[in-house]
């Protein structure tokens, strides 16, 4: 595995940065055409849902064996090879809609091949990172992902999404077949080995099976109690929150009377607030601590449920997607930091992997649930589970956070 410099965050972070945030691009600008594309075959709620849901599958059926992929083989090589199938699925797609071929079967199919890609593309990404970082800037560099990714995921692609779609609805999967491609050089530019185990060992390693090397990431996160119920609650409040943005394209339209790009605009709100986060994260974190940072996170995850659920006014769901993007570029970068600095070098992908089905999970079923609430119960109902579970998790999990222990965890090394 490559040296890590001890000071500063080099050109090989510069490329991983810069490969994510422009795969990021085209990821936000075909994330925001594709339910437009459905909604204008469909104004069923539970097919525009289902839309979300087919994104979230691959990652229930895949992120476990993917991690293990992960502690297998060059993550580098590894995330070339993924960017590579997804520029050919997408370009697949592209070239339906530019035909006027694409139905919404196709779109679910082409969304179930990219997100099985991505499954296993994060779970290389989060494990390469601590291999061209510095310890001690784990934060900062996370912090910076977080912050490359909102720009350009939901702070750009949000509003140039909608336009892109309104001009053809052809044009935002186009580009997102360029920005994999470029992806993937620049991934290819970034030096080094970056295998779980040194290539030096003597002979082939010997390979146990999938399962057992599964349950062995499930078991050392089972008895990391501040992980694990960072990632249980994570998976919870996941289930709410996508069910809640599954039909946010349709509350956009009916309550709040915004057109393809007001919609975009409102990820636009949520992006800009998690770049704030992202880029003054590390000394937010510094000056509250990240017990008070998870806690006050709880809150805020409450009070945009609620605010969903009982506003028409576009500007004041606007400024408090804005408080919920912050919350959530704080959270991640608390929660990925405290996994990497805590997690022997040989289990990241695994580790990694556990976490991101566990809050897959959530992801997938929210976007189910949100479908049958909002049909079943009106457009409002899913923020209203949503807060109500809020508030239940946050008063059921307020003292495992509490100061101490969270400090405890963050000063203690993950065995090498």
């Amino acid at each position: 595995m490559a040296d890590v410099p001890a000071d500063r965050l080099d050109r090989r972070f510069a490329r991983l940065w810069a490969a994510g945030t422009t795969s990021a691009l085209g990821s936000g600008l075909a994330t925001v055409a594709a339910p437009l594309l459905v909604a204008s075959h469909t104004d069923d709620p539970l097919t525009v849902a289902a839309t979300a849901a087919v994104s979230w599958l691959p990652w229930l059926l895949f992120a476990l064996p993917g991690g293990v992929l992960v502690d297998r083989v060059d993550r580098r090589r590894l995330m070339i090879a993924i960017d590579a199938v997804r520029v050919l699925a997408v370009a697949v797609l592209a070239v339906a809609v530019t035909t006027g071929r694409a139905g919404v079967l196709l779109l679910y199919a082409v969304l179930f091949v990219v997100s099985t890609g991505e499954v296993v593309f994060r779970s290389a990404s989060q494990a390469l990172l601590p291999a061209v970082v510095p310890r001690p800037l784990l934060e900062r560099a996370n912090g910076w992902s977080f912050a490359g990714t909102m720009v350009a995921q939901q702070l750009v692609a949000g509003p140039l999404g909608g336009f892109l779609f309104v001009v053809a609805a052809s044009i935002p999967f186009w580009v997102n077949t360029g920005t994999y491609a470029a992806s993937a050089v620049l991934i290819a530019l970034v030096a080094g080995v970056y295998r779980a185990a040194p290539a030096a060992a003597a002979g082939p390693l010997p390979r146990r099976s999938v399962r057992r090397e599964v349950a062995e990431g499930f078991r050392w996160l089972r008895d990391q109690r501040l992980l694990r119920t960072m990632a249980g609650l994570i998976g919870l409040l996941n289930v709410t929150l996508t069910a809640a943005t599954a039909v946010l394209v349709l509350v956009a339209h009916e309550r709040l009377g915004l057109g393809s790009v007001g919609y975009g605009l409102l990820f636009s709100a949520m992006a800009l607030g998690g770049l704030v986060g992202a880029l003054v994260g590390d000394r937010i974190v510094a000056r509250v601590s990240a017990s008070w940072t998870i806690r006050i996170g709880l809150l805020v995850e409450a009070l945009t449920h609620l605010v969903l659920a009982t506003s028409r006014d576009a500007v004041v769901v606007g400024a408090v997607l804005f408080a919920f993007g912050v919350h959530g570029s704080l959270w991640g970068m608390v929660a990925s930091s405290l996994r990497q600095r805590l997690t022997p070098p040989h289990m990241l992908g695994r580790v990694g992997s556990t976490t991101l089905f566990i809050s897959a999970g959530g992801n997938c079923v929210g976007a189910l649930l949100g479908g049958v609430l909002a049909t079943r119960f009106g457009l409002t109902a899913p923020y209203w589970v949503g807060f109500g579970i809020a508030v239940v998790v946050s008063a059921a999990t307020w003292r495992v956070f509490d100061r101490a222990t969270v400090a405890a965890a963050y000063a203690t090394a993950a065995p090498r």
